[in-house]
């Protein structure tokens, strides 16, 4: 009866704080009974009953609103430089919180970098689980294709998470890899989030299209007789057709560089999709389930549990831990990609998995390479809202509170920032993309502001060994270079390309830059 009164409570869609107190009485009578009051099914919320239970957690009653992306909106953004840096100084990357200063990579590693993580953890992004469930890789598909001229090894693969503890959630992680089917020897790979699908699927020969047509004709008129006339009157129609094979043949190819996939494989190196949507959802009601419900058996988060963000990270983590086990990979070379929400997720899987090499981050603004503190464009404001909420831990929250129990906070109460994010992936290979607002990447992601953070990464970059962008790091005084001139001479690299919200125009120069700096010539 009382899991049932919980859960009809959430359907009828009652007052949260309700909600609340239910599911904590059914933790306490979980202590207290054991499996028999542990919830039978995921909790049924809404994106907006999951956001107002959090702000019940935190003590929150209200948040500032965030800032409308319309320019002629009477509460947009601001794009005023002038009023941008209301809170001009960042933490300082190199001094511990007891006021020491960081002056050696040891130093770095043992303490500084474990008190940003920790904050990273605690305050945006949220905290791994400690009852992590394990992933079994299985390859459903062994192809051999081609893609472009060059022939190619595709499998496609799914990561089933072991949900023994809480079998009404189920867990598959979707990936596909493909890498050059004559490479003489394991090949670099770019794991990039995205719909994962066989590139080009080997077809049948003519005549066995032939015989399975005639076979599925003879099934479809004998489920329905009337068809025999359709099919008489059409005699040269066939239900299923070959898909083209993508030989790059039959017609000029639209202008622009070929798509990633294709460069990749043209200059030898391998590549890898994941599909977030297979590890977590995109949405604040998704929380009770994928893999953050999973370990929460269907229940709503606490303040520090991770959000989507960390979540696609963990997935991509565990897709590395499969491409360990595959002799075609250089698993020592491999590297992640997305843009936008998916950049954002890049550079948090990056900071935090420290097995990627190399990280190609597109476009990611608020939550990703953007300062928090700069008030242009997307703002903290924007992610402690309903809508996008669930990328973050939910003490996010508490910096766009403007009534609380604890008062309110801002960006600049943010005991760090994203520069210590960059920070974090050092002296990996870290490559910071952006587009121009004129073609589409608008000036919403603050494009500036991310160039700023970028510039303040330098200091661990240069003190762990690594070149960085070679400009000052005087994140208030460095402009950004011109649009397609690229910092590419470092571990730390910036490039903002003449096109849209992608980072396919930057893709050749990746490519070059990441091989240049693994001493690799192309192809081999």
């Amino acid at each position: 009866m009382w899991r049932r009164f919980v859960f009809e409570s959430v359907i009828a869609g009652k007052r949260v704080w309700r909600l609340s107190l239910t599911v904590a009485c059914s933790l306490m009578l979980g202590s207290l009974f054991g499996d028999a009051a542990q919830p039978s099914a995921p909790a049924g919320m809404t994106a907006d009953q999951d956001h107002r239970n959090m702000m019940d957690q935190l003590g929150i009653k209200a948040l500032r609103p965030g800032p409308s992306g319309d320019e002629k909106a009477p509460n947009h953004a601001n794009y005023d430089e002038s009023l941008a840096n209301p809170f001009p100084n960042l933490p300082d990357l190199l001094t511990l919180k007891n006021g020491k200063r960081v002056t050696t990579a040891e130093m770095w590693w043992t303490e500084r970098r474990p008190e940003i993580v920790e904050d990273f953890e605690r305050e945006v992004y949220g905290r791994l689980p400690r009852n992590l469930p394990k992933v079994t890789w299985t390859v459903k598909v062994t192809d051999r294709e081609f893609l472009g001229f060059t022939p190619v090894i595709a499998k496609q693969l799914v990561g089933h998470v072991d949900n023994s503890a809480f079998p009404q959630i189920e867990v598959n992680i979707a990936m596909t890899v493909v890498v050059p089917a004559n490479a003489k020897k394991p090949v670099p790979l770019l794991m990039m989030f995205g719909r994962t699908g066989l590139p080009s699927p080997a077809q049948p020969p003519q005549e066995d299209m032939e015989r399975i047509n005639r076979a599925l004709k003879a099934l479809l008129e004998k489920n329905d007789p009337e068809l025999a006339s359709i099919f008489a009157a059409y005699p040269g129609y066939s239900p299923l057709n070959a898909l083209t094979p993508s030989f790059g043949l039959g017609g000029p190819r639209p202008a622009g560089d070929p798509p990633t996939t294709s460069q990749l494989i043209a200059d030898g190196w391998g590549y890898a999709m994941i599909d977030p949507g297979s590890i977590q959802a995109d949405n604040g009601a998704g929380l009770t389930r994928g893999i953050i419900g999973l370990v929460n058996k269907g229940q709503p988060r606490k303040p520090d549990d991770w959000g989507s963000l960390r979540a696609w990270a963990w997935g991509a983590a565990r897709g590395l831990d499969y491409l360990e086990t595959d002799p075609s990979v250089d698993a020592k070379h491999v590297g992640i990609e997305g843009v936008s929400r998916y950049g954002k997720a890049a550079l948090v899987t990056l900071a935090f998995e420290q097995r990627f090499a190399m990280g190609l981050i597109g476009s990611s603004g608020e939550g990703g390479a953007k300062l928090n503190r700069r008030n242009f464009g997307e703002a903290v404001e924007s992610l402690t809202g309903s809508g996008e909420y669930h990328w973050m831990a939910g003490n996010f929250l508490k910096y766009g509170a403007s009534d609380s129990a604890f008062g309110s906070k801002n960006p600049g109460d943010l005991p760090v920032d994203s520069h210590e994010l960059i920070a974090l992936c050092a002296p990996r290979m870290t490559f910071i993309s952006y587009g121009v607002p004129a073609a589409g990447d608008a000036k919403w992601l603050d494009q500036e502001g991310s160039y700023m953070a970028t510039v303040a990464a330098q200091p661990v970059f240069e003190l762990l060994g690594a070149k960085a962008l070679g400009v000052s790091s005087d994140y208030h005084t460095e402009k950004m270079p011109p649009v397609n001139v690229g910092l590419l001479d470092g571990q730390l690299a910036w490039r903002q390309h003449d096109g849209g919200h992608t980072d396919a125009p930057n893709v050749k120069y990746f490519i070059k830059w990441a091989d240049t700096l693994m001493s690799r010539n192309p192809t081999s």
